[in-house]
């Protein structure tokens, strides 16, 4: 058996608390209205993906809607406003934004 160092110190609790949720969900759902439809049945995903970099992705279960690669020097709301445009163009339009695997990155 493996020895293993136990850790000491506080918890991490990286989990958002569902009153903040709640509280904030109406700010959510006026400036997000597609991700906050969303998330009620899909998942949106944003975080690093080595070796892209940031990025912003939407899926409903089934497919995947939107993959977006953050912008130099954009701000996280407007990367969230762009994931939220790209939703609705999927939905509506049944068009799928691919930043991330677009053949304009790869030379």
């Amino acid at each position: 058996m493996e020895y293993r160092r136990q850790r000491k110190g506080r918890k991490l609790n990286r989990s958002i608390e569902h009153r903040v949720v709640a509280n904030n969900s109406g700010v959510v759902s006026s400036y997000l209205p597609n991700i906050a439809d969303l998330i009620s049945y899909g998942h949106i995903t944003v975080g690093v993906l080595h070796p892209t970099g940031c990025v912003a992705i939407a899926h409903d279960g089934d497919h995947t809607l939107a993959m977006l690669l953050r912008r130099p020097d954009e701000a996280m709301a407007q990367l969230l406003a762009r994931l939220d445009q790209a939703i609705d163009k999927a939905i509506i339009d049944d068009i799928c934004t691919d930043e991330i695997n677009s053949p304009a990155r790869h030379p």
